[in-house]
This record gives C-alpha cells, structure tokens and sequence, in this order.
C-alpha cells in the first residue's frame, strides 16, 4: 500500500490576540517536538512556515510565525493543517503506525468478512474516530482497542468490532452521526 510522503503533525487553531500570534495544536507524541522534524508545510508543501513557540496553553502553543504580523493574518491560517516529510520522522517501532497509515486500509470483521474501508481519521477532541465506507454508506467507529482489536498496516486491513447494530441500515441516524 502506497504511503504518503509527509505526515501531518498539526495544525494553526486561529489567531491570539491583536499581533499576529497564532495558536498552534500539535498531533505529535511529545507536543513541543512539532519543530524538531523539519520544516512545518501546508498539506500541498505550497507554503512552507517559519514557526517559533512562545509560550503553551490548555490543549495548545502560542506561537509566532514568519510573515504574519496582523490578527487578521493569523485568522486567516485557521484550520490549515501542518505537515512534515514522514523520513523526518522517527524511525517506528514494529506494530507501529501513522494515522494517516490506516486511510485506505480494508475493514474487516472478526471472521475476515468484508466491512468495507477506512476513508479518514478524525479527532475532534475526544478521541480518534475511524470513518468506514460501505456499500450502504458511511459510519463512524471509535478507533479503540475494543472496536479495532488488530490493526495490520503491512496487510492492508483493520479488523473492527463494532458494537451491535452499529453498522446496520438506518444506524448512524438513530445514532444522530447522520
């Protein structure tokens, strides 16, 4: 399976305060090691960005970036996400992976049947959800042990235990996940 050549690492959460300071969430395993892996680039490698952190908060950095020196400016970064080149990364360790490895992976079940596939990875704070795409449509699992008990990136495939009728027509609206 084909593996994208850059990571994403982070990403700019808006502005703080008037002078062109950002707010930068780090994805990394050790928050503060965002910088040590290279350059941080947009996720086309368009824009490159010369970040520096200036102090941390809650759940985020403070941080200056090169060029941006209005509130509006730094608005504007909000949502753009932050990537690294993956060969910048440490090396993994076996059994390890990237979120980003288990996009396109084949969801299966405990039997070996047939779930369907791994569109996308999202976290909105509480967690790490797999997005499945199924020939019925889509549905959301959380990405824990209990639901995803085996993960084989070199095989290409998931195995999930949804819990009963997760994945059953009509489901994810009973849910309110529509």
């Amino acid at each position: 399976m084909a593996r994208s050549s850059t990571i994403c690492v982070g990403t700019f959460a808006g502005a703080h305060g008037v002078k062109g300071l950002v707010r930068l969430r780090s994805f990394t395993e050790e928050p503060e090691a965002i910088l040590a892996y290279g350059p941080l680039s947009d996720e086309g490698g368009k824009r490159v960005f010369a970040v520096r952190l200036k102090s941390s908060a809650n759940d985020h950095f403070i941080a200056e970036v090169e060029g941006v020196t209005g509130r509006e400016e730094a608005e504007a970064l909000r949502g753009v996400k932050l990537f690294v080149l993956r060969a910048a990364l440490p090396k993994l360790k076996k059994r390890e992976y990237y979120e980003a490895d288990l996009v396109g992976l084949a969801a299966e079940d405990k039997k070996g049947k047939a779930c369907g596939k791994v569109a996308a990875v999202h976290n909105y704070g509480g967690g790490p959800f797999l997005e499945i795409v199924t020939a019925g449509g889509n549905f959301m699992l959380p990405f824990t042990k209990t639901c995803a008990p085996e993960v084989e990136v070199e095989e290409g495939r998931i195995v999930i235990d949804p819990p009963p009728g997760w994945m059953d027509a009509g489901a994810a609206e009973k849910r309110g996940r529509a």
